[in-house]
């Protein structure tokens, strides 16, 4: 009997490393999502009760409406995995900059569709209210961006290569048939495609995120622009096209300071939070019990909590379940996620997060470097990019290196379309290690049977990536 369960075990055991041993899309990446899942879970019960009493919700509510969206998260990531088929994304990523307008769109003039409308929160329009269900345009436009820059750069690329050939390209169909005609023949040149496909979006995207939230136009401004150049857009150009939003950004503010500020209000806040002063010195000199008082200390509370839970971290942390700040910060479970995980699990588990963050970006490079796709190689870098920037955008606000953005903890803050939208970067990271498995294989096998160096077979397979992608013809890519 005792034998009949040894084998059976042995069995279980073997099956359950073959399913693991079977997953085709990059393992560490994997371990990363479930790692973060499982922090997440655990951090968003801890760090609610706050939540409940505000909502008068039962927290077990909380954790199974927070469960569901990590169940379906969950889905989402294993179904845009099993895509097999890179041209798929190619397809849908070339409408990214067409959803992310029509959802600003929406969203910059408070319309009303009755299925879809805008709708204000906190002194602010930043979310569609969609058949009853919330979506933060902002996290959806992050994502859509990025991989219509992707499918941009790439195609901007093969329009290039086919007219140094003398053929007609496949991409950017519009701009090619412009250039036919005497009127519209500037249409043909490389820069004017540039500006039509990749910087003329990009500008006017963040143009219209800023009424809403000027620290997101910043942030998105900043991955955008990352994937320019990981798309090998000249560096140059980029820097113009900076330039350009910077004296965009100079008239806003302009007309906020004529209008007294009527127009664009949150420049208001954002440059208060520039000049803002979060320690209690800044309420010294008030009268305690005044309103001025209590304005002053409603201010601060957020972000000088966030500064003690850091502080009462210490090394090992408090514990689960011990945090204080869970009771003072109002949003610590999403705007100041990392504070209260390093209150709980101090410094071993902030450097935790670090690490899982960094190993993201480390693994994405070597996935991107080692893709014999164009596309493919640029939305891994953009996406692990707008991850792994959001992740420290966030705990720099959360150890007070920079002031309040409203940036979440990618994949462990609570928030439903962050969340998800989170989910749908890394389903797609790993849909398309799938396509960088073998050689990244092969490298670290190559290592570990020869004195070379893993940058060195890194080299080596790269340009074997690239001789591969040379050798592939537009239809087959599809």
């Amino acid at each position: 009997m005792a034998e009949t369960a040894d084998k059976g075990k042995a069995t279980a055991g073997s099956r359950l490393w073959k399913m693991v041993d079977g997953i085709q899309g990059d393992k560490v990446v994997w371990m990363i999502v479930l790692l973060l899942f499982m922090i997440s879970i655990l951090a968003i019960f801890s760090s609610t009760p706050l939540l409940s009493l505000e909502t008068r919700v039962e927290r077990l509510e909380i954790m199974k409406s927070h469960g569901l969206i990590a169940a379906f998260g969950l889905m989402l990531i294993i179904a845009l995995y099993k895509m097999k088929k890179i041209g798929l994304y190619r397809f849908f990523a070339q409408f990214g900059f067409l959803v992310s307008f029509m959802l600003l769109f929406i969203l910059d003039l408070h319309i009303n569709l009755g299925f879809i409308k805008a709708q204000h929160i906190n002194g602010a329009w930043r979310n569609l209210i969609v058949m009853g269900f919330q979506v933060h345009v902002y996290e959806v436009v992050k994502v859509a961006m990025v991989m219509y820059l992707a499918w941009a750069c790439h195609a901007y690329a093969i329009d290039r290569k086919t007219a140094g050939k003398g053929e007609e390209s496949p991409t950017f169909v519009i701009a090619n048939m412009m250039a036919k005609s005497p009127r519209t023949a500037f249409m043909g040149k490389p820069l004017a495609k540039r500006i039509a496909y990749i910087y003329g979006p990009a500008l006017l995207t963040c143009a219209m995120v800023a009424p809403g939230s000027n620290s997101s136009a910043i942030f998105i401004a900043l991955v955008l622009v990352g994937t320019m150049l990981i798309g090998n857009m000249p560096w140059k150009e980029i820097v113009m096209a900076g330039m350009v939003l910077v004296v965009m950004a100079s008239i806003m503010l302009g007309i906020h300071v004529m209008t007294d500020g009527k127009f664009m209000p949150r420049l208001e806040t954002f440059t208060e939070r520039l000049k803002a002063d979060y320690s209690t010195e800044s309420i010294g000199s008030l009268k305690p019990g005044s309103k001025e008082y209590y304005d002053a200390l409603d201010a601060i509370r957020q972000p000088y909590g966030a500064k003690i839970a850091v502080h009462e971290g210490g090394l090992l942390g408090k514990g689960s379940g011990n945090s204080t700040q869970k009771y003072c910060v109002a949003h610590i479970y999403s705007d100041y996620m990392y504070s209260f995980i390093v209150e709980e699990y101090g410094f071993l588990g902030g450097l935790l997060i670090l690490v899982l963050y960094v190993s993201l970006l480390a693994r994405s490079s070597i996935i991107a470097r080692l893709c014999g796709n164009g596309f493919a190689k640029i939305a891994v870098g953009g996406l692990a990019f707008l991850i792994t920037g959001q992740a420290f955008m966030h705990i720099a606000v959360n150890v007070d290196l920079m002031p309040m953005t409203g940036q979440t903890l990618p994949l462990i803050s609570d928030g439903a379309s962050a969340f998800l939208m989170s989910c749908s970067a890394f389903g797609i990271i790993l849909s398309i290690s799938r396509m960088a498995k073998q050689k990244i294989q092969t490298v670290e096998e190559q290592t570990d049977n020869d004195k070379s160096s893993i940058a060195e077979n890194m080299a080596k397979a790269e340009k074997s990536a690239i001789r591969t992608e040379q050798t592939q013809t537009w239809n087959t890519e599809k």
